[in-house]
């Protein structure tokens, strides 16, 4: 930490900010030189995890930090406000930020990748974003870099340039700004309209004198606004994006994108509605249901599914309703577990999507159908898929269990029966669509055309980054004291 001491605590939310848009510009100048630019990418992603982690010891030392830039409109600032929620996020995305640079420098170069500068410099600026989203003090700059991020990570999504991935991309992009648009935009009109601020305030905004219809209509506008969230049926986006290449993927499901949307919906339930008030709204058990109902199909779905990423991302979909869920439980169990969970869900996601590149990479097989006997030949890669599945499944001894752990007790103690039986069905159908990848892998023969191709695990440079994060799913089963705490804290300054 004492590598920031010089600088005062406040210019640490500017650094957060800026070390990564400046990354995206020294990538650029190098564009032509591949080991330098590759050299700048993980230097940055390095120093900014030191910047995350000296925002953190002063977040549990106490200290506010607050950075003003400018009023767009009288009363209506571009601000940031570090507070445990957004440490906690910006700790997950700036550590996977270095993962994944390291993985997609392997990727990238072993699959002969064109574009290679761009797409460094679009990963740079959607980190960028997503800091400013974790530190962001009203809604108005939170909309701002959401936007910022969708626009940012449309030509990761198109970089093959193909029709599918054009198609893909304009899925992606007008699924995602129609949503903020059309229900966003006005949700946060609304909440100025009546309480006369866009600051996120412990306890909420809204008192007692704010019409009870009125507001409930903002959560569903909120809810379904943050279309990164991915609640059905405003879902289509991320399917649609998997024709990106898998860093993007890793990108999309773990370290940016989705994780900005349920991070948006958890902040914006704890600090403009405030837990008192969701649990009195008649909608708050609208979107419960509607959570519940997109674990459970989703994850149906994703049993169809033969292309791996495909059911990958059609998990994604179900996992991200487990934080929405805990949110509309509105209560300090609920609000724990979907903490807990947007960084169990991107460490034992990241990993799943790091295998389905490292399988592409080595063996070129995109389908569930072709991983009969792979475990033989990948026996690491396909130890990390286990404990990946494992955490998504909710097992012990993996993060995902604590996270679904507390989503439960959460729902008993609510009587949310709804929300209990969805999360038992949900943890059951992952069990029927992972673990038959595993026993495929370690117990089934090779098919005869194939016994006789010979390869090994991925490049090194593959290999390493989903063995770290596969590591580190067990590490938060064994060590959650820090997103626990982060998450404990948020609570202790809402209540």
């Amino acid at each position: 930490m004492n590598l920031w001491a010089s600088i005062s605590q406040d210019q640490l939310i500017n650094l957060a900010i800026f070390i990564p848009f400046f990354g995206a510009f020294l990538v650029g100048l190098l564009g032509k030189y591949p080991n330098l630019r590759e050299a700048a990418s993980i230097a940055t992603s390095i120093i900014l995890f030191t910047v995350v982690l000296a925002i953190t010891d002063n977040t549990f030392h106490g200290t506010l930090m607050n950075m003003h830039w400018f009023d767009l409109f009288p009363g209506l600032s571009v601000s940031f406000l570090v507070e445990p929620l957004g440490v906690l996020f910006a700790l997950v995305a700036s550590f996977l930020w270095i993962v994944t640079t390291i993985y997609a420098i392997g990727y990238m170069r072993g699959n002969n990748e064109k574009n290679q500068t761009r797409f460094f410099i679009c990963f740079a600026l959607a980190i960028s974003s997503v800091m400013a989203i974790c530190f962001s003090d009203n809604l108005l700059t939170l909309f701002i870099f959401y936007e910022v991020l969708t626009l940012s990570t449309y030509p990761l999504v198109t970089h093959a340039g193909t029709k599918e991935a054009k198609e893909g991309g304009r899925i992606y992009l007008g699924i995602l700004l129609s949503t903020s648009v059309g229900f966003l935009l006005f949700a946060i009109l609304g909440t100025y309209a009546i309480t006369g601020t866009l600051d996120f305030k412990p306890g909420g905004v809204f008192d007692e004198s704010s019409p009870d219809l009125m507001v409930g209509l903002l959560l569903v506008l909120f809810c379904f606004g943050i279309g990164k969230a991915a609640l059905m049926p405003f879902h289509r986006w991320l399917p649609s994006a998997m024709v990106a290449p898998t860093p993007v993927s890793a990108l999309l499901h773990a370290v940016a994108v989705v994780k900005a949307g349920v991070f948006s919906i958890l902040k914006v339930a704890v600090y403009i509605f405030g837990l008192d008030t969701l649990s009195d709204l008649a909608t708050t058990d609208l979107i419960l249901y509607a959570a519940s109902g997109t674990m459970v199909i989703a994850s149906i779905i994703a049993m169809t599914k033969d292309n791996l990423k495909a059911r990958l991302a059609y998990s994604t979909i179900a996992q991200l309703s487990y934080i929405v869920l805990g949110a509309m439980l509105a209560t300090a169990m609920g609000v724990i577990g979907s903490a807990m969970h947007i960084a169990a869900h991107a460490f034992g996601k990241i990993t799943l999507f790091f295998v389905a590149g490292a399988i592409y990479t080595t063996a070129h097989k995109k389908l569930v159908s072709e991983l009969d006997g792979i475990g033989k030949h990948m026996p690491l890669t396909m130890t990390a898929f286990t404990i990946g599945a494992i955490s998504m499944i909710g097992l012990p001894p993996a993060a995902g269990f604590i996270s679904k752990w507390y989503l439960l007790l959460g729902s008993l103690e609510t009587s949310q029966w709804v929300a209990v039986i969805a999360l038992i069905l949900s943890t059951l159908l992952n069990a029927a669509y992972f673990i038959p990848i595993v026993y495929a892998a370690y117990f089934k023969s090779e098919p005869n055309d194939q016994k006789h191709q010979s390869h090994g695990e991925a490049p090194l440079m593959i290999l390493i980054p989903l063995l770290i994060t596969a590591g580190m799913t067990l590490f938060m089963f064994f060590n959650p004291e820090l997103p626990l705490a982060l998450a404990k804290q948020m609570l202790e300054l809402s209540l």
